[in-house]
């Protein structure tokens, strides 16, 4: 009865888990989905404590409260911007944890079935895999990182890393099943240390132009190793959330790279974003650098005005002035819409994530494939922080090494003000087409300080 009551417990978690998936595919049931998910894992962890083969509660009492308190003080300190890193470094550590079951089950679990033995060794290949690349991600974002590193035959150096992991897992299962004989911890230990290294080869010469896909893949394999390990405990909670959770990752990360026109095996292989002062064929004209002041009485007087938000504004927190000058703006008449590509930013959402905390209202959120036939009849496009994803060459230039992305036709607008801290090329490190246009009009300076001076100027209007 006491495993029955336990196993429903389980059920019920996971359920909790798919609710709070669901919650969290908009941003309106975003906060309400935390709050479902927030539960199940409650749910799942006290059903955990009364398993009947439990025994370290001291050490399991210790172990909570510790990824409580850090996890509560990190969520009240980190600031929005470094949102992307949280995730990263969140991902990686449920990758890790996945990781450490398999080892433990390897070691202390004795001869095992087929079936349990594959499964346990996917899950800590992949388990290993996503702590490492999750942390060398983090590690990128941070700053800690400046630089990818390329050298030649990488992606065949990385293959035969993958390829010796890969053995090595062979020859732990048939350890493991009872079909080959040897040490079982030095083969397990070559196994875990391939795997490791194999994330950190494959991450390494990923441009940041690329992180919102590589923490989105990151994830999907974090919920296959928990999946795959969730089978390997008997646990339904695990295997539920861990399976919803890859899927999701995997649908998100082939909507990411659709959304950058490139396939995932680019991505990973091809080191976009990772070569700097990339330059655009037959670029002509000059960038046009216009006054705060100036800029404020284009968008007063305007009928129609299109902010598209990008790091530079996360960088700079001025979300909850943007959407200041946004209701200023409403206030005199001007129909206002807030224009998001799927890629802006670090992580996927992370500027709906932004204008959601300031308070922006979901029904003046857009997304490329709803906005872009308003650019031309905009009266002004209001640019801030965003590079790559409004980069006409990736529509017009064949020779660009992001032709074909699709972008924000914010070059169409009559008007393009560009709020930018200076000349330098985006993340990508491609210089932008649209600095140059004929309607294009530069205005440089921190974003919370230049949305200020917007705010001060359209209320002299």
């Amino acid at each position: 009865m006491r495993a029955d009551i336990i196993q429903a417990s389980y059920v019920a978690a996971a359920v909790l888990f798919i609710l709070g998936l669901r919650g969290m595919s908009s941003p309106k049931t975003a906060k309400n989905g935390i709050v479902w998910a927030g539960a199940g894992m409650l749910v799942a962890v006290i059903a955990t404590f009364f398993s009947p083969e439990m025994s370290n509660y001291l050490l399991m009492v210790i172990a909570v409260v510790i990824g409580g308190v850090i996890a509560y003080v990190a969520a009240k300190r980190v600031a929005m911007t470094d949102m992307p890193q949280m995730v990263a470094i969140y991902n990686g550590m449920g990758g890790g944890a996945a990781a450490l079951i398999a080892a433990t089950e390897f070691l202390h679990g004795g001869q095992m079935s087929p079936s349990y033995a594959i499964l346990g060794a996917l899950g800590a290949l992949i388990g290993s895999v996503s702590f490492s690349g999750s942390m060398i991600a983090f590690a990128k974002l941070q700053g800690l990182i400046k630089k990818s590193f390329l050298f030649p035959a990488q992606n065949a150096v990385n293959l035969l890393v993958l390829a010796g992991a890969v053995f090595m897992g062979v020859v732990v299962i048939l350890q493991h099943t009872g079909d080959l004989g040897g040490s079982p911890e030095l083969a397990l230990s070559l196994f875990f240390a391939l795997s490791l290294a194999y994330g950190v080869l494959m991450t390494l010469p990923i441009g940041g132009a690329d992180m919102p896909v590589v923490i989105s893949l990151y994830n999907a394999l974090t919920g296959l190793a928990v999946g795959f390990e969730g089978y390997v405990l008997g646990n339904a909670a695990l295997i539920i959330a861990g399976i919803v959770v890859g899927s999701a990752g995997t649908l998100l990360t082939q909507l990411m790279a659709r959304a950058m026109n490139r396939s995932l095996a680019n991505v990973l292989f091809a080191g976009f974003g990772a070569k700097g002062g990339q330059e655009i064929a037959g670029i002509e004209g000059a960038m046009k650098e216009t006054s705060p002041d100036d800029a404020a009485i284009t968008m007063a007087y305007g009928q129609n005005v299109i902010i598209v938000p990008g790091y530079g504004m996360a960088v700079a927190q001025a979300q909850h002035k943007v959407w200041e000058l946004a209701k200023l703006l409403q206030e005199k008449g001007v129909n206002v819409k807030f224009a998001i590509h799927p890629v802006a930013g670090r992580m996927p959402g992370h500027m709906n994530v932004l204008l959601a905390e300031a308070g922006v209202p979901y029904d003046m959120i857009y997304d490329i494939d709803e906005v872009n036939a308003d650019f031309p009849n905009a009266d002004a496009a209001l640019v801030i922080g965003a590079n790559d994803v409004v980069n006409p060459a990736a529509r017009d230039d064949p020779g660009s090494p992001i032709y074909g992305m699709p972008i924000l036709d914010v070059d169409k607008a009559h008007n393009v003000l560009i709020v930018k801290r200076g000349k330098g090329a985006g993340f990508a490190g491609i210089e932008n087409k649209l600095f140059y246009g004929d309607n294009a009009r530069m205005v440089y300076g921190d974003a919370q300080d230049v949305v200020s001076k917007l705010i001060a100027g359209v209320k002299k209007v």
